[in-house]
């Protein structure tokens, strides 16, 4: 049966988006496409898992700081330096899926600093940038934004309670890098040494994973995990990496209880 010309136009109307049929007062707004950041790094990024409580990688506290329309995929592996993340197959495997208008966050150099394992040792000034340049060249090939962000200090104080660097020339480095590759970069080390500088010996012992039988300085337990997801969320937003409707709560408390561990 064939249709009339008004059957055909109401048909090919109601075939339409509602946000494209609708007109006038009732045109609903347009949805911002999501966008994916992903997460390269190490075990100070890294999802935890119930085995794990209460060690908890800023990257699980991340999600609590961006607007929905950011989805975050967290692929940091505990251990992993710049070079075995790549010899691994993991950055491969990220621009597999990585899409234009995506962001991939770098974040490494805890175990690059690891000079008896080849597996893992970068030298600062070149293997190191060698390995980022990877990262960076990747992403944008393929349309994506990388975003080097210099790695998140341990607890450390001197004999007068002065918070001390622990990582060598490697922030450095990066920072080097990026500005001649015109990276954007979240200079964490240096945000985050301030941060445990305000808070002082004592009081960063509440932000990293010291319990009744331990007493590590280098992974967060939920209050650090946040404070450095917080770190990162406002230095995304100050770097204009993310718009300001892009990230959320910055000043807000939030609850440990939104920290989970899923069964690995």
């Amino acid at each position: 049966m064939s249709l009339t010309r008004r059957q055909a136009t109401s048909a090919a109307v109601a075939a339409l988006p509602l946000a494209v049929a609708a007109s006038g007062p009732a045109l609903a707004a347009p949805r911002r496409a999501p966008r994916t950041l992903h997460i390269a790094g190490d075990s100070t990024a890294a999802q935890k898992y119930a085995d794990a409580a209460p060690e908890t990688g800023w990257g699980m506290a991340l999600p609590f700081f961006l607007h929905q329309d950011v989805v975050v995929a967290n692929h940091a592996v505990n251990g992993r330096s710049s070079k075995s993340f790549i010899d691994e197959g993991r950055l491969a495997a990220i621009l597999d899926v990585i899409r234009p208008g995506d962001l991939l966050l770098v974040q490494f150099g805890h175990n690059d600093e690891k000079s008896a394992d080849p597996t893992r040792y970068t030298e600062p000034w070149t293997t190191y940038q060698d390995c980022l340049r990877q990262y960076l060249d990747g992403a944008r090939a393929r349309g994506a934004r990388p975003v080097l962000a210099t790695p998140v200090e341990r607890r450390k104080f001197d004999a007068d309670g002065n918070a001390a660097p622990t990582h060598g020339d490697y922030p450095a480095s990066m920072r080097a890098l990026a500005a001649a590759e015109r990276a954007a970069l979240l200079d964490i080390q240096a945000l985050s040494i301030a941060l445990w500088q305000r808070l002082g010996a004592e009081e960063t012992k509440k932000y990293f994973n010291w319990t009744a039988t331990e007493q590590d300085n280098t992974h967060f337990n939920p209050p650090g995990a946040i404070a450095v997801a917080r770190l990162v969320a406002g230095a995304l937003a100050h770097r204009r990496v993310l718009a300001p409707r892009d990230v959320r709560r910055l000043g807000a408390e939030i609850p440990e209880s939104w920290i989970t561990w899923p069964t690995a």
